[in-house]
């Protein structure tokens, strides 16, 4: 019966039937509409008009603060709020101004209560905006963005009615062009947009401290700046949907942003216990690409001694995707003040010291603590107790009073561990958990967007709850979906399997997707970097396919690795007419397509090395290199070669090819040019592919075996014996080169001096057998 009469008080207001039914399988929304609408029908005496309830509904879904559900039904049912525009702005007031009581005269004049517009005001400002646009909307006329004309009209009368302003649009622009003809109804014909280069859509000028502009890549995170994501701005925590707020909340605000000076301020808290991989690579941009021209700190919670080279591995992945922390924090920095704030939790009654074993806490409905209600007075003596290493780890905790979202009951905030601090020493015997520590040290820093991945939602409730149960400045956690790429494992578990088998030889292995091992492969951070802004920022979780990293790699290093040539399985070629006595010095362009970027030089001798597949005794169709009556060029060299005899060895396999040569200007151009290298260096050539051979390869229904089951047999091809033009003979390691025809290739750090090795980053175009 009662949902009966919701029905019909819904529908009263104006709403269809199907949107009133969806409303009421919404019990917030339609309590507070049923509550709004009773309030209007009070204050009113009679039935709601459907402008009167369209207004109502627009107001219960959308008000926050439930405090205010009153006061602002007053001024819809008394018409002093009547538009859209108004309400909007009243909706902004009041989750502006959180605190009591309301300057009610501020009030009325941010939302424009007792502003008439006369339909005289509506005319002449449409007038105005057609004045403007009057040459344009002659050429154009009906297929002309009417929008432009209703937008600027309304800039100039803020509260008027928007029906009132389309109306007077549409009668004024019949007036100016008369009723549509049959041209009107034909389709705006599309204008080609110039298509900018990446660096152009890329680049923008930015204002550093010093007041000097410089050029300065944008990051995905500053192109979302106030765009997809709608963050706060500092000092506005109390805007973000379910802060809660607290009478000390507005003074710590002020209080904070006298600190910071209203900077923004985020912080990237890797757990340094393995090495950082793709998906931290998003995390690295999203935090220090927000915070570009603020500043960002590295968090670390805490770690073990035997740790601190993953930590040191972790400031080196920062520094070399292109960022600088503001600052290195650790957790143990803060141990004294974090230990003081447990104590007065306790005081607070907040906080409670707990006797029930680890595996009691476990699953989803431990029992509660009979300890929950123990006196004050008895937690404090034994949380010093626990402090002095009076009980044996896992004999005592202190635990928070609360319940988070995930229905999980007061989680644990110190335990008791007897393990020697590497920083602190044998100081401390207790030490806090991650759910105690996180909010307090973003507190302690004044961070003001502690972005996080999704996984810690179900902690937001116990990261706002600590901080206003201890009064402290209370930052905003933002969650993300995690970057997951198919055809990979990131674990650190399933990577020291991996390490452990043998099927890689370490943390930096090029087949693996972890930092260190896509910069051992050559990828240039720049690429990832581009990668990550192309993937963009989602609540959701993202499973890219490798290939789109790929993508974003070449066009790095399409503008920034030198061209080389090599040659991976060779063949002999002897040109038996070389037209000089000695051999030729050539010139070529490190960069064919942008010869002011400088040239090296390569030999051009009688005999020269080619690749094996550049030859064939009996072509198939289509084959257009070198064959019986099919000459070729030879790239930069300005001539052309032709088979004269093929020698074979006693198996009958071809062991070199006896050619002549002519200027390729002196006949007919050849089908193709092929490179070549001639008095080359040997080297090391790996060419890796994908490590397995499923896109999920830790997904059960995919592999039933196991992940180390999936293992592709071909992830890796060593080349010991390929040929390199001299030009890369100072090549150091992470010098990275194209490889004309093959490939771009980098220096792998087991080079030494007489034997380079390469590890091929990845090829010229994507392989047309990837998904």
């Amino acid at each position: 019966m009662a949902a009966l009469d919701s029905l019909s008080l819904f529908t009263g207001l104006g709403l269809s039937e199907q949107k009133a039914r969806e409303t009421l399988k919404n019990q917030t929304l339609s309590a507070q509409l049923r509550e709004a609408a009773t309030q209007a029908q009070q204050t009113l005496g009679s039935t709601i008009d459907k402008a009167t309830g369209t207004l109502l509904y627009g107001l219960a879904s959308r008000l926050r603060d439930t405090r205010r559900l009153s006061f602002l039904v007053s001024y819809i049912a008394s018409k002093k709020i009547h538009t859209e525009p108004q309400l909007s702005a009243a909706l902004e007031y009041v989750r502006s101004h959180p605190l009591d009581p309301i300057d009610t005269a501020d009030f009325e004049q941010e939302c424009g209560v007792g502003v008439t517009v006369t339909p005289e005001q509506i005319e002449e400002a449409v007038e105005a905006a057609i004045n403007k646009h009057r040459p344009q909307l002659l050429v154009e006329r009906y297929r002309f963005n009417m929008g432009l004309l209703m937008g600027e009209a309304r800039a100039v009368l803020k509260w008027a009615d928007g029906k009132m302003i389309k109306n007077e649009v549409d009668m004024q622009v019949l007036h100016l062009l008369g009723p549509k003809m049959e041209a009107d109804l034909e389709k705006k014909p599309k204008v080609a947009k110039v298509r900018l280069e990446e660096t152009d859509r890329r680049t923008a000028k930015y204002v550093i401290e010093n007041g000097e502009t410089a050029d300065q890549t944008l990051s995905l995170m500053e192109q979302l700046r106030g765009e997809a994501l709608k963050f706060h701005k500092p000092g506005e925590n109390y805007k973000t949907p379910g802060y809660v707020m607290t009478p000390h909340t507005m003074n710590l605000l002020k209080q904070h942003l006298e600190i910071t000076g209203g900077q923004v301020r985020t912080r990237f808290p890797p757990e340094p216990n393995g090495i950082l991989h793709i998906g931290h690579a998003k995390a690295i941009n999203f935090n220090f690409g927000y915070a570009k021209v603020s500043i960002c700190f590295i968090w670390a919670f805490r770690y073990r001694k035997e740790e601190a080279k993953f930590f040191t591995a972790i400031c080196d992945m920062v520094a070399w995707l292109g960022y600088t922390p503001y600052r290195v924090t650790y957790a143990s920095d803060y141990f004294d003040q974090l230990y003081a704030w447990a104590v007065e939790l306790i005081r607070r009654g907040l906080a409670y010291v707990c006797h029930q074993r680890g595996e009691e806490l476990k699953g989803h409905n431990p029992l509660p603590s009979p300890w929950r209600d123990r006196p004050m007075e008895e937690s404090l003596l034994l949380f010093e107790a626990m402090r002095k290493g009076k009980f044996s780890e896992g004999e005592a905790t202190l635990r928070m009073k609360l319940v988070m979202e995930d229905g999980k009951m007061d989680p644990v905030a110190y335990r008791v561990k007897y393990t020697p601090h590497h920083r602190t020493g044998d100081k401390w015997c207790i030490y806090p958990t991650y759910d105690y520590t996180h909010c307090l040290c973003d507190s302690i820093e004044h961070i003001t967007h502690s972005l996080c991945t999704k996984e810690f939602q179900a902690r937001r409730s116990s990261y706002f709850w600590l901080c206003n149960a201890l009064d402290v400045y209370c930052p905003v956690q933002w969650e993300y979906g995690r970057l997951n790429l198919h055809y990979a494992v990131v674990s650190k578990r399933k990577i020291l399997q991996l390490v452990a088998t043998g099927a890689v030889r370490d943390w930096d292995d090029p087949r693996l997707f972890t930092l260190t091992a896509l910069r051992r492969r050559g990828f240039p951070p720049e690429g990832i970097n581009n990668f990550c802004a192309r993937v963009g920022v989602t609540v959701a979780q993202t499973t890219m396919e490798p290939h789109l990293l790929e993508a974003c790699v070449r066009d790095v290093l399409n503008d920034t690795a030198p061209r080389a040539m090599a040659v991976l399985e060779s063949l002999r070629v002897i040109i038996t007419n070389f037209p000089a006595a000695k051999s030729l010095d050539i010139q070529v362009p490190n960069f064919p397509a942008d010869e002011t970027k400088g040239f090296h030089q390569v030999p051009f001798a009688p005999i020269v090395f080619i690749e094996r597949t550049d030859f064939k005794e009996e072509p198939e169709p289509g084959f257009k290199r070198l064959a019986w009556g099919q000459p070729v060029g030879l790239r930069h060299t300005g001539y052309v070669i032709e088979l004269q005899r093929v020698v074979k060895g006693p198996s009958g396999c071809v062991e070199s090819l006896e050619v002549t040569c002519r200027r390729a200007d002196a006949g007919e151009k050849p089908k193709a040019f092929i490179h070549w290298v001639s008095q080359p260096l040997t080297c090391e050539v790996r060419l890796y592919e994908r490590l397995f051979q499923h896109k999920n390869p830790e997904d059960p229904t995919e592999v039933p075996g196991g992940f180390l089951s999936d293992l592709n047999p071909a992830s890796l091809r060593v080349v010991e014996a390929a040929l390199v033009d001299c030009s890369v003979a100072l090549a150091k390691p992470f010098n990275k080169f194209q490889f004309e025809r093959l490939g771009y290739f980098s220096v792998d750090p087991d080079s030494h001096q007489g034997k380079l090795v390469f590890n091929r980053t990845v090829t010229l175009k994507e392989d047309p057998g990837k998904v």
